[in-house]
């Protein structure tokens, strides 16, 4: 019975990902923020937090590489 508890209450891999999305964007409802905190963990949230950054940064650079060799 605990197990089955304890497998509900863990986060999927996308609700991690929409997490960190709405944080980045910076708009999150209190309901979605309160169900956040119960099911996800802090790893969680650093590891996708860290991988969201990174493809963010890549994205730019590509966008910023794309547009000098355009306009060059």
């Amino acid at each position: 019975m605990q197990n089955q508890v304890k497998e509900q209450t863990s986060a999927s891999t996308f609700q991690v990902i929409k997490a960190v999305l709405w944080s980045m964007i910076g708009v999150r409802g209190q309901k979605g923020y309160e169900n956040d905190i119960a099911k996800i963990k802090p790893k969680q949230i650093i590891i996708a937090g860290i991988i969201g950054a990174l493809l963010f940064i890549l994205t730019v650079l590509t966008f910023v590489n794309l547009a000098i060799n355009h306009l060059s």
